[in-house]
């Protein structure tokens, strides 16, 4: 389940009622509607658990850069929400989290078709800022095609 506008989002309040874990997992279930952008770049949750979450793909065409391959910001995007929900699902009710920093390390190209899978890791997850990793790697062959880091500012927003 995606949202198709910006009114079917989850008001702020609803979010923040919740823990990112829980919210992470409502997700997973199709409880909660997933970001507009997996469905625009071909990804999709896969697993979630604390401190980590598992996203799956497949770049198609339309994610190719005008020289014939997988463009780079098709990598950095994907890693920015593995990394970044995996920082999300540590977090308590009435916190929330913005990314500061991410850095890509793009390894190999990835062929049109592949399946993907794209781990996040949480590695510190404090009062104000959270650091994650994260690595695509291919489902059938197991290469590593990109890693990459986060830094994180975490928050707990005024009502």
């Amino acid at each position: 389940m995606y949202v198709d506008k910006i009114e079917d989002l989850l008001s702020p309040q609803t979010v923040l009622s919740m823990s990112g874990l829980e919210f992470m997992q409502g997700i997973l279930r199709g409880e909660i509607p997933a970001a507009p952008i997996a469905r625009t770049l071909g990804y999709e949750l896969h697993d979630v658990s604390e401190g980590r979450v598992v996203f799956r793909g497949t770049p198609e065409f339309k994610a190719m850069n005008p020289i014939g391959s997988v463009h780079g910001g098709w990598y950095g995007t994907l890693l920015d929400s593995a990394m970044a929900c995996s920082i999300q699902t540590t977090l308590a009710p009435g916190q929330a989290y913005t990314t500061l920093e991410y850095k890509v390390n793009l390894v190999r190209g990835i062929p049109i078709g592949t399946e993907i899978e794209c781990v996040g890791d949480t590695v510190h997850s404090g009062r104000s800022t959270a650091v994650a990793t994260g690595e695509i790697r291919g489902v059938e062959d197991g290469k590593l095609y990109a890693s990459g880091s986060t830094t994180c500012l975490v928050m707990t927003p005024k009502g």
